[in-house]
């Protein structure tokens, strides 16, 4: 079975690094597939056994990047701290640079026509483009030499243009080479400025980029930092405050009211609320008891707790929202494969259009300096960096929005999907209801507490909820239960065992037909408690129906507004389920659902998914993770309802951490936010370079505007993404 192998990657500038780095990495020896995200500096690739770590680093080195493997149980450092460092490396650099920028523009635009004049220019603008710019050409040199070109290129290639020139011009015609704001100053042109300006330019973009981006992947530092920082282990009636990774499974630890529970794990002794909101989105606290589970980082509220830890470490729920979250960022909605492509063979592009805007206007005009000036405003303004951007950072902020809220996307296909969706179907019992079970109604033809003794002692060997409930009512109501032999559950009709020696059956009309069971006599009382809405069976032994019964599941308070807030967006809405006909309707019409399918096998529901799809329509499936596997799987987008323990359910594309159906509205509202955002930052991206670099090879733009536009649409498209963080 293959692998997957993570990779921090140094060196990586824009989305055209990233593909190339993924292409290098998807041809070698032993590897299936490569993933590389820019925006998060991490590469994944899936490989077979012949896969070598130490080749994989060795090709990417030859293309000019470096990557280090990371292990399973290694502590990599938060992508947002090294956000924060690198932004505090660019505003050195910019400072360093804006100081020595600044004279040369004055000199240049305003300064004196003195002879020493060019010269200061030349000294200043060397050191602002080879001490402040060499983290570009040292890039590009490593990019040429392998035969690969990137965003860092353009901007290389472009100041050295112009202070190569400029350098040239000043050598050859010395003191004479005099630039000024006057017009007719005198002398050859020159434009120093121009160099410097762009270097100081990028580089304020690369810090405030940086930034942007640090904010764009606080979601996953956030989670981190959410772990308690002490456990009080008890350990022969002492406690002892430890670090909750010295916990382990088996371990007695203490949670004193307002403090964090530093493992998953189950309560012992205490009774208690606690917080769950930073897992689960739900803000009213959960009772918790002996037996109940408990997860890391949760809140005790009140009432001192005693539990036993069952899971520490990276095994944590927690642990495994983080991992979800940044499997989530490592993978790739379809849009962003479009523009890999196009930034794979944009800047060789973009540097053929220089080379020939370039020699076109020297034709033209006979200005050698006039054609230089615009073929490095093209090399300036058609860096690919807002292209790069703006999927992943979208992506970033918007999974990690939702692991905040309790909305878990696997992966980035999920926002493109849930844009396109036009259809909910829910299944009723534990999603649009509470699945909480309890015995409402019993009617005995004959003797009630024998009644209830032969069909409570026969569920109580089943494992259903219903079963359970049958089981408890009957005990509720002081009946002995004994016990059942030969129990069997028959799929969606019901069960049937030995109780006190007779055969004993309860379930479906259909059920009870296909037993030879005549249920003529009782169908009327059937009908009468039916009709409540409530779910309804036979209970029959040695061959003779002998009463009625149901259970009743209370629908919860937010599936209403739930349905009603699908239908204000649009969306159409289903109700799948078991129940017969009549306690479908009376569920699904007081909810408002628009189309209910009733008296459905487990199996049946993925095929009545087909049967809406094949009309047309994009269907996202809510249901349990567990019992509905079928039917997320057929969905077009599976929206799963797991709990603090099953958070990595496989079935499905969304895990909804609390069994609030308000929460999938949420959920899709949240990625259809997030692909809007998307397609703004796309529209942003392409826009700009569609519409700048005619403007730049007409000779409409100056070049150091052009590398303030360049810088501005890269922090832009990010600061786009960020907003994400505020949405609700």
């Amino acid at each position: 079975m293959p692998d997957t192998i993570r990779f921090d990657v140094e060196g990586m500038t824009c989305a055209s690094c990233a593909v190339r780095i993924e292409r290098v990495l998807g041809k070698q020896e032993g590897v299936d597939s490569a993933v590389v995200n820019f925006a998060s500096q991490e590469a994944r690739a899936t490989v077979g056994s012949a896969a070598d770590v130490e080749a994989l680093r060795a090709a990417v080195a030859k293309i000019g990047y470096d990557i280090h493997e990371i292990g399973p149980d290694d502590d990599r450092r938060p992508i947002t701290e090294r956000y924060n460092e690198e932004a505090k490396r660019q505003l050195r650099n910019v400072i360093g640079a804006a100081i020595l920028t600044a004279p040369v523009l004055w000199f240049a635009m305003v300064g004196p026509e003195a002879t020493w004049n060019p010269w200061a220019q030349f000294f200043l603008t060397t050191v602002v483009v080879f001490f402040f710019g060499w983290q570009f050409h040292k890039a590009t040199w490593k990019q040429v030499t392998s035969l690969s070109l990137a965003m860092d290129t353009l901007i290389s290639i472009g100041t050295l243009a112009a202070w190569v020139f400029s350098t040239v011009v000043l050598f050859t015609d010395g003191a004479n080479a005099i630039v000024g704001a006057h017009e007719g100053g005198g002398g050859s042109h020159i434009f120093f400025e121009t160099a410097a300006v762009i270097i100081t330019l990028i580089l304020l973009g690369r810090f405030f980029e940086a930034r942007a981006k640090g904010q764009a992947s606080q979601a996953i530092a956030k989670l981190a930092m959410l772990g308690a920082k002490q456990a009080r282990l008890l350990r022969d009636g002492t406690e002892t405050l430890v670090d909750p990774l010295e916990l382990a499974p088996g371990n007695i630890v203490v949670v004193l009211p307002g403090e964090k529970i530093p493992a998953d794990g189950t309560v012992t002794t205490g009774q208690s609320g606690v917080d769950e909101s930073m897992l689960t989105g739900e803000s009213q606290a959960q009772s918790k008891g002996p037996g109940a589970a408990v997860f890391a980082a949760t809140v005790n509220q009140h009432g001192r707790l005693e539990i036993e830890v069952t899971q520490v470490g990276p095994n944590t729920a927690l642990s495994q929202i983080m991992r979800l979250v940044e499997d989530a960022q490592a993978t790739k909605a379809p849009v962003q494969r479009l523009t890999d492509r196009i930034s794979a063979v944009f800047v060789p592009i973009v540097i053929a259009i220089a080379i020939v805007v370039g020699i076109a206007w020297l034709i033209g005009t006979q200005d050698v300096a006039r054609s230089v000036e615009n073929a490095v405003a093209v090399l300036i303004i058609a860096c690919p960096c807002a292209l790069g951007l703006a999927t992943p950072t979208a992506i970033m902020v918007g999974s990690g929005r939702g692991a905040e809220m309790g909305v878990l996307f696997k992966n980035a296909e999920v926002f493109e999907r849930a844009n396109n969706t036009d259809t909910v179907v829910f299944d009723k019992t534990g999603t649009l209801t509470r699945g909480a079970m309890t015995l409402v109604d019993v009617s005995a033809a004959g003797d009630e507490l024998e009644f209830l003794r032969l069909v409570g002692s026969l569920e109580a060997g089943s494992e259903h909820p219903i079963g359970k409930a049958v089981a408890l009512g009957a005990e509720e109501r002081d009946v002995t239960l004994v016990p059942v032999t030969d129990f069997q559950s028959v799929q969606g009709k019901g069960a049937h065992g030995v109780v006190e020696g007779k055969r004993v059956l309860v379930g479906t009309a259909s059920f009870m037909a296909d037993e030879g069971n005549e249920v003529a006599l009782l169908s009327e009382t059937f009908d009468t408690i039916e009709s409540k809405g409530n779910t309804t069976f036979y209970v029959a032994w040695e061959g003779e129906v002998r009463g009625v019964l149901s259970v009743a599941d209370t629908v919860r308070e937010s599936s209403a507004a739930a349905i009603a807030a699908l239908h204000a967006d649009g969306i159409r809405t289903a109700m799948l389920t078991g129940d017969s006909e009549r306690v479908a309707n009376t569920i699904g019409g007081a909810l408002g659902i628009g189309e209910i399918v009733s008296q459905l096998m487990p199996g049946d529901k993925s095929e009545a998914i087909k049967a809406m799809q094949s009309q047309g329509h994009i269907v996202a499936f809510v249901g349990d993770g567990i019992n509905d596997a079928p039917a997320l799987t057929v969905a077009d987008l599976g929206m799963a309802i797991g709990s603090g323990s099953d958070v990595a359910i496989e079935s499905g594309d969304v895990v909804l951490m609390s069994g609030d159906p308000a929460l999938s509205v949420t959920g899709i509202r949240l990625a259809r936010a997030t692909f809007k955002t998307i397609r703004q930052n796309l529209f942003w991206a392409f826009g700009y370079n569609t519409a700048a670099i005619p403007l730049a090879a007409l000779g409409f733009l100056n070049p150091m505007i052009a590398a303030g536009a360049m810088a501005f649409s890269s922090v832009s498209v990010v600061l786009n993404s960020v907003r994400l963080r505020t949405f609700k």
